[in-house]
């Protein structure tokens, strides 16, 4: 077996949101890895998922993730599990780009209801 290392070099790219960037590290019908980085000021819509959970975890800078109506800050090296029908969304409020993964089971693309739009530099 041969195995072969997977990085942003390497991985398939996309952009999101306000010049937000993702990689799919892991993508198949059963899990999805993702590296994902938003730079100062940008933010997702608030949203759910109907059948994925998510974990969220920030390898540099800081985000905030609002989870029903509360929000808690995660710094480098924190992560936070989103139940599907959980209502959430990550900020970077911060002057520095923020890092994180995102790894959904299953995967979330197509599978999330917006809540409402919300502007990304508040």
């Amino acid at each position: 077996m041969q195995l072969h290392p997977v990085s942003r070099a390497t991985a398939e790219h996309y952009t999101w949101g306000d010049n937000c960037d993702g990689w799919h590290l892991v993508k198949d019908e059963k899990l999805s890895v993702i590296e994902e980085q938003m730079p100062a000021g940008t933010a997702e819509v608030l949203h759910y998922h109907g059948r994925a959970q998510q974990f969220f975890f920030v390898l540099s800078g800081e985000a905030v993730m609002e989870v029903e109506g509360c929000e808690t800050r995660l710094s480098a090296r924190e992560g936070l599990r989103i139940l599907p029908g959980v209502r959430h969304q990550i900020r970077n409020v911060s002057n520095d780009p923020v890092q994180f993964l995102v790894i959904s089971q299953p995967p979330s693309h197509g599978d999330r209801v917006v809540v409402e739009m919300v502007n990304a530099h508040q």
